[in-house]
């Protein structure tokens, strides 16, 4: 794929975040897609991203991506990010860089850079 494909792929499942469509979502990645936040252990397969991204979502009604930078070289895309998790009158907003590596229109690894502490004090 060119990088201006991989880069749409990228902004559309940034964009998919604010429907809340969790099977939408994980449709997204290949099936032996890695996904990892840097500050907690990896996950790997479609089936334990879902599970990751269903205790993320719980406490929330949907999220937005903003999406500030992004960048490809190759099949890897880069994204400097606002992710904001909303739900009832709560607002949870990180700051985030992300990597993603692209295989065949999918998200093969998905690794995300972010300030734990922040996520956890904002949760509480």
């Amino acid at each position: 794929m060119a990088e201006s494909d991989n880069i749409d792929l990228i902004r559309r499942f940034c964009a998919a975040w604010s429907k809340a469509d969790i099977p939408a979502l994980v449709d997204f990645f290949t099936d032996d897609a890695l996904y990892h936040n840097m500050p907690v252990q990896p996950v790997q397969g479609k089936d334990a991203i879902k599970g990751l991204i269903e205790q993320f979502m719980a406490p929330f009604e949907r999220a937005e991506f903003e999406v500030r930078q992004i960048a490809a070289a190759g099949d890897v895309v880069l994204t400097e990010r606002v992710d904001r998790f909303l739900g009832g009158s709560r607002t949870v907003e990180l700051p985030v860089m992300g990597a993603f590596e692209v295989r065949g229109g999918k998200i093969a690894a998905w690794r995300d850079y972010f300030d734990l502490p922040s996520w956890t004090r904002q949760m509480s």
